[in-house]
């Protein structure tokens, strides 16, 4: 039986969803402009006008109201009966100074490698190959490796991205312990390690990460003295040995299935028949299920040669790495993790 065509009210709303997807890079640019020019901070003591706002900024008045004016339909700020603006929780996110700011994530997102890497994207589906390696003539980690500024604002921006807040979350739930050695690989700043750390304190740690990337570590304070070490090489090829449990968080998205395979391997090498890795990664949700990993999963098609994967995915790659999968716990992140044991 033929399906009965849409009536014209059913078009328009259909027509007005669409425009409102293909029109809202015009958001992400707005969001970028207050996020630049530290427009959350300027009202932290309360709203403004948007002159007043430009003259503390130094941008230009009409030009500024226009964009918070659109950004304001999307709640981030709020246009008052007096046409002055003020913060909304999310533009609260924007300051600087605040515990869990997004800021510097906001940074990251709107940067030229990304936006350069969206503009790509016609192309990458059809080629398949990663539109940040067209634009930029080498893969994305060692564009990062060639400018140190693109590094710093990929890094604070990961920082905000998986802050303090996820990382407490995640040690809840990864299941350690009492006493032993744990082995954080691509652990980046360390961030995870020390929540691990803090929650067990009989437990030992190891960082382990690009000797760039694990200069800033988080981890030489009072509480964790005498407790862990940093240790510098390349996952690909070996990890440090010997440790009870084995921590892998958001690396296996960034990679394609053969260095995946590469990176686990060198991590079983390095354990004992029975030894424990948790993996934590997002785990895709079926069908048309919503999830930040779809549109992260879209982020490393043009951008890496990484993907997001599926609970299938993660045991097809543990089993070909001489891993079992015993569970995935959920976590109050986005993230969950993914218990494995080596067999």
């Amino acid at each position: 039986m033929p399906t009965p065509s849409s009536g014209p009210d059913d078009r328009s709303a259909a027509s007005a969803e669409l425009h409102a997807l293909a029109s809202g890079y015009l958001f992400t640019a707005a969001l970028r402009a207050a996020a630049v020019h530290g427009i959350a901070d300027h009202l932290a003591d309360g709203p403004l006008t948007p002159d007043e706002l430009a003259r503390r900024s130094h941008t230009h008045g009409p030009a500024l109201r226009r964009v918070l004016r659109l950004l304001a339909m999307g709640g981030v700020f709020h246009e008052d009966d007096d046409n002055a603006f003020r913060l909304t929780p999310p533009a609260q996110l924007l300051r600087r100074d605040v515990p869990g700011s997004q800021r510097a994530a906001i940074l990251m997102l709107t940067d030229v490698f990304m936006w350069r890497s969206a503009e790509g994207l016609t192309e990458t589906v059809r080629t398949g190959e990663p539109a940040f390696e067209t634009a930029y003539g080498m893969p994305f980690f060692a564009y990062l490796d060639s400018d140190p500024a693109a590094q710093q604002t990929f890094d604070a921006g990961m920082a905000d991205l998986l802050g303090r807040r996820d990382n407490e979350h995640l040690a809840a739930h990864c299941a350690c312990p009492v006493r032993g050695t744990v082995v954080d690989v691509g652990g980046g700043r360390g961030g995870l390690l020390r929540a691990v750390l803090t929650r067990h304190p009989e437990l030992s740690g190891v960082l382990y990460d690009r000797e760039r990337t694990v200069a800033d570590h988080v981890l030489d304070n009072k509480e964790l003295a005498g407790r862990w070490r940093v240790e510098t090489g390349d996952f690909f090829t070996a990890v440090p040995p010997g440790g009870d449990v084995y921590l892998l968080k958001h690396v296996l998205h960034d990679w394609d299935d053969e260095h995946c395979l590469r990176i686990l391997r060198s991590i079983r090498a390095a354990m004992a028949p029975g030894g424990r890795l948790l993996v934590v990664e997002t785990v895709l949700p079926p069908g048309n299920e919503p999830g930040t990993g779809k549109v992260v999963d879209v982020i490393m098609l043009m951008k890496l040669r990484g993907k997001e994967r599926t609970r299938e995915e993660f045991a097809a790659l543990l089993a070909r790495s001489a891993f079992r999968m015993t569970g995935i716990v959920p976590t109050e992140a986005s993230a969950s993790v993914i218990e494995a044991q080596a067999v």
